[in-house]
């Protein structure tokens, strides 16, 4: 009887898309080359060598002298489980307000990892006032406040300015995720006092997802080390364990990796080599643009995608004076019903993609992004241009050309292309 013959499918080899939905975006060309380049043994010296350039590298990008700023293996949601998990402990007190699907996410993480979780809600759309937030840490004296910078579910970005101010007041940790922010809107770690702040490469970095960047302060850390335990057949004769509860994630225990991440090498895993090569290359072209320059072409693309929009006589979604710089949120207009077939017709017809949203705004909005690599005029005039020519064949009755003239208007007066 002859061997079935196996099925080996064909050769990748994706079509070519602009991706401007809310994450992941288009790659940068030279972060895919420094992808293929040759593998390095974990403990090779030019390996560990990269390994502390990329801390380095990372420190600038967060604005933070903190020490322990490395890669979590992972997407993003890897860092937001390293540090929840490693920083919350049974029964702890955990203030988590939400704005949006992700805050409902650090509220499942830390419900998973035994926090006793407080909630804040506020309409999706909106964000906290400051003094709402401050109020409700020093009435609930939280051990930690998990919140989300920039909501992508929403298009809204949480002020972070006099939180950390009320969490000291009460010496509770202050974790922000920035997954859909970091490079796209100022987020100067230690001038705004973050405990404990983790991202993705897969948004405004414009890298693949796989690897979280994670940055903690010697606060956080305290509380690291004193749950410290190292697993059996590493652990060396001088060991001594924190006092505080293990870590329940063995993957995710942030004690393990700062040692794996330290001089001491110590042997927790296998760093995704490929990934590692991403992240340094990603924050290399993030750092040669120059954050501010970067943190601009990420504002002026949101303002001419937004008033390409509004002209052709779309509506923004949500509260403007709070939105995110790098992704857009309309409400979809009602001749085109929950928006599907539009999102559709742009994939095939002209290989862009845009996102819709979660729960009660899934067919209520789309969802825009001008992230990292695709964040230029081109890009957007395309996409302008593309919605303007499906929304008519759909039934909405757009100006002519408002759109293209409004999104050139705006980069007229700007000065990044």
């Amino acid at each position: 009887m002859n061997a079935p013959v196996p099925e080996t499918f064909q050769e990748l080899d994706p079509s070519p898309r602009l991706i401007m939905g809310p994450g992941p975006v288009d790659v940068y060309p030279r972060v895919l080359r420094a992808m293929s380049v040759p593998m390095l043994g974990q403990f090779d010296p030019e390996f560990t060598e990269y390994m502390n350039e990329t801390m380095a590298l990372y420190r600038q990008v967060y604005q933070t002298q903190n020490h322990w700023t490395f890669l979590i293996n992972g997407t993003a949601r890897a860092g937001i489980e390293a540090c929840l998990g490693s920083l919350v402990s049974c029964g702890d007190k955990v203030l988590v307000p939400r704005f949006g699907r992700f805050g409902h996410l650090l509220t499942e993480i830390a419900q998973r990892v035994g926090g006793d979780v407080v909630n804040l809600d506020t309409e999706w759309g909106t964000v906290f006032e400051t003094d709402s937030i401050c109020d409700a840490i020093r009435e609930h004296r939280p051990r930690v406040v998990a919140l989300v910078h920039g909501d992508t579910s929403t298009t809204m970005a949480q002020p972070l300015e006099g939180i950390s101010a009320a969490c000291r007041e009460v010496d509770a940790l202050l974790y922000v995720d920035t997954t859909a922010t970091l490079c796209g809107m100022p987020i100067p770690v230690d001038d705004l006092q973050l405990d404990a702040v983790s991202t993705g490469l897969q948004k405004c970095m414009s890298g693949p997802p796989g690897t979280s960047p994670i940055t903690i302060n010697e606060r956080a850390a305290a509380v690291v080390n004193n749950r410290k335990h190292i697993e059996g057949g590493i652990r060396p004769d001088d060991y001594v364990a924190g006092d505080g509860p293990k870590i329940i994630s063995n993957y995710l225990d942030l004690g393990m990796l700062m040692d794996y991440w330290s001089p001491k090498r110590l042997n927790h895993h296998t760093e995704s080599t490929s990934m590692l090569y991403a992240a340094r290359e990603c924050a290399r072209v993030i750092l040669e643009e120059g954050l501010e320059a970067g943190f601009a072409r990420h504002e002026l693309a949101s303002r001419a995608l937004r008033s390409g929009l509004m002209a052709m006589g779309l509506e923004l979604f949500g509260d403007q004076t709070n939105s995110m710089t790098n992704v857009t949120g309309i409400l979809i207009p009602k001749v085109c019903g929950d928006g599907e077939d539009v999102r559709s017709q742009m994939l095939h017809d002209f290989g862009i993609e845009i996102g819709t949203s979660f729960g009660h705004l899934a067919g209520v909005i789309w969802r825009i992004g001008t992230m990292g690599y695709v964040c230029r005029k081109s890009n957007v005039l395309r996409c302008v241009n593309a919605l303007d020519a499906v929304l008519r064949r759909h039934g909405f009755d757009a100006p002519a050309n408002a759109g293209v003239d409004a999104v050139l208007d705006v980069y007229a007066g700007g000065s990044n292309g």
